[in-house]
Formats: C-alpha cells, structure tokens, sequence
C-alpha cells in the first residue's frame, strides 16, 4: 500500500512545482534582465567607425563623461521605431550618445543614418557581434548606461519610448553626472 501510494503521488508533487515555478514567472518582468555587467568598465574592444573603417575606436572614448550606448541594427524594426526618441535624446545635454552597430553591413549601417538622421557622435561597427557578446546582448535594441569612469551603470532592454527615457533612462544619467 506504502509504495502503491508513492509511487501515485510522484507525478502529483511533480506537478505541483511546476504550477509553483510556472507561478512566480508569470510575476517576472522580461524586460527587467539583469546584467552581469552593472558595476563593471565597459569590455575591451578594437573596432571601427561605422562612418569610417580607418577610425579605430576602443573603451577609452567612454572616459570622462556619462555616456549612453545604443546597441542597434539597420534590420531592426524596434530600432526604427526608437530612431525619433534618439534623436530627441540627443539634443540634450550632460551625455554623450554613441551607437553600436550590430551584425549589420557598413553599408546599409551608413545608408540607415544618412536616411534617418545620426543622433551619435560616433558608432561602432561590430558586424560579427563579438562585443554585442561580451555586453550580453540579448537582442537590438538594448541600451546600456556608463559612468564617467566607463563603468557600467544601468542597462535597458528593448525600444526606448518616451516614458522609458523621462522615467527610466534620464534619471540614472542625472545621478550619474
């Protein structure tokens, strides 16, 4: 009787946990994913210029002002309808915006700015995605937040609206200057 009733009650503590753990992620916000990377300097890293493949850009160009990376992609369509918001952003002061290019051709990199409008003061073409890898990227686009030092500070996953910028984003860079 003993091991008759085991052996019937396996399945159900088994079913169990899984409407436990089933439970609690449906309480996660998947746009809240940590990165491993808060408090650590920006990855080590030799690429070029999206605009120019003899400028030779690295972590250095982060130091000494609070700077905003937008990991970003000519095929994305999230990314185009986040374009506006960078250009807004942009124009305000106390940061500087860089973008990074993401498994995308120069080419089409170079047209997507030259249409729509560059809100960088520079991008970095990275078409093998190997920093994208050492940020953690999950997808484009993804926004991170580094501090004067080139310390990683915030990142923000997915597309920037107006309420992410006022209420997110522009806060940190206000505590961060």
């Amino acid at each position: 009787m003993n091991k008759r009733f085991l052996i019937l009650s396996i399945p159900l503590v088994i079913f169990l946990a899984m409407v436990i753990l089933f439970w609690k992620g449906l309480s996660l916000n998947p746009g809240e994913l940590p990165s491993a990377l808060i408090g650590k300097p920006m990855p080590s890293f030799k690429l070029s210029s999206v605009a120019d493949p003899k400028i030779i850009l690295t972590p250095e160009m982060f130091l000494g002002h609070v700077s905003v990376v937008n990991v970003w992609a000519s095929w994305c369509m999230a990314c185009r309808a986040e374009h506006g918001m960078l250009m807004d952003m942009s124009k305000q002061a106390g940061f500087k915006l860089y973008g990074l290019n993401y498994k995308d051709t120069q080419e089409s990199a170079n047209h997507w700015l030259k249409t729509f409008g560059d809100p960088f003061v520079t991008s970095i073409y990275d078409p093998t995605g190997t920093l994208g890898i050492d940020l953690g990227v999950y997808g484009v686009p993804e926004t991170f937040i580094l501090d004067k030092a080139g310390m990683i500070r915030y990142k923000y996953i997915g597309e920037i609206k107006a309420s992410d910028w006022k209420n997110k984003l522009w806060p940190v860079i206000q505590k961060l200057q």
